[in-house]
């Protein structure tokens, strides 16, 4: 998609922020799927377009109350059935409930997001991604599948699980290769699997109780099926250490849409740590965004 386009839509967004929207509407404004449209506003603006609304309504709601509209007709205005409901989201928001805000008191402004066009030097591959059966358990996070917050909730959920990720690694026969799989992406969050590939000898043999000597069904284990697809991949350097420029690769992905034309593709986001090679200062991290089309500029 042309940055061009997304900004577009972004601009009708933000003439018809009193009415209601249709998400399907908005991403045909874009030349793309309400899909991929989802997905692209998470990655380049770090959270979800319902979050994105609801900001900057209420952030308008205060400006028209400070102009001295009533609250129950910016409240109507804005989405809200009742004053009450459209209290609860003002005050969470703002720290201020609309009748003060209407006396004066400080609230918070949350602008329009707009993007420059500075390109980031940075280069993918687009490959065929086999279909690959992983054995893994996943949490479920907040939020959108970019941004800092899922940095902490990822970083979280890998220092508290050891213990299953260690048990997983035995079962896959030390491959070099871990996994993270990304489904099930809302509005309200997503899934986010720590998974392994093994053979389908240890995947019977890990969830037989007489072979394990316990049930591994109360670690919450289970079998992820990856479908093989087309997808763009983004690759850290080798280093002994890749967490930090997987960091910061994974917040310049916005600047790859400048530089090709694609639409993602409804399957998982897969990241591939290739984390237990035997040299250490060989290690590296992929990130696989599964994708329909490409065009380079």
């Amino acid at each position: 998609m042309d940055i061009s386009a997304f900004e577009n839509a972004l601009e009708d967004i933000e003439a018809n922020l009193e009415g209601s929207l249709d998400y399907g509407e908005i991403a045909g404004r874009a030349f793309c799927s309400e899909y991929h449209f989802r997905r692209l506003f998470g990655l380049m603006c770090g959270m979800s377009l319902g979050e994105y609304l609801r900001r900057r309504r209420l952030s308008r709601a205060a400006l028209d109350l400070k102009r001295g509209e009533k609250v129950l007709d910016v409240a109507l205005k804005y989405g809200y059935g009742t004053p009450e409901s459209f209290s609860r989201a003002f005050a969470k928001f703002h720290g201020v409930k609309p009748m003060q805000a209407k006396r004066g008191a400080p609230v918070k402004n949350f602008s329009a997001v707009a993007f420059g066009t500075e390109e980031k030097n940075m280069t993918c591959e687009i490959v065929e991604l086999p279909a690959k059966t992983l054995v893994g358990f996943r949490a479920h996070f907040k939020g959108v599948p970019f941004g800092e917050a899922r940095a902490r909730q990822e970083h979280s959920l890998y220092c508290a699980t050891r213990g299953k990720q260690w048990l997983l690694y035995g079962a896959a026969g030390g491959r070099e290769e871990e996994y993270a799989v990304v489904t099930d992406v809302t509005d309200e969050g997503y899934d986010f699997a720590i998974a392994y590939e093994a053979d389908e000898w240890s995947r019977k043999a890990l969830f037989e109780p007489a072979v394990m000597g316990f049930d591994v069904g109360r670690l919450g284990f289970e079998v992820f099926e990856i479908s093989a697809c087309r997808a763009a991949v983004f690759r850290t350097k080798e280093s002994v250490h890749p967490i930090a420029d997987y960091t910061a690769l994974r917040s310049s992905l916005a600047r790859f849409l400048q530089k090709y034309d694609f639409e993602f593709a409804e399957a998982p986001e897969v990241v591939i740590d290739h984390w237990h090679t035997p040299q250490r200062e060989k290690r590296f991290i992929e990130i696989c965004l599964p994708i329909k089309v490409n065009i380079p500029h």
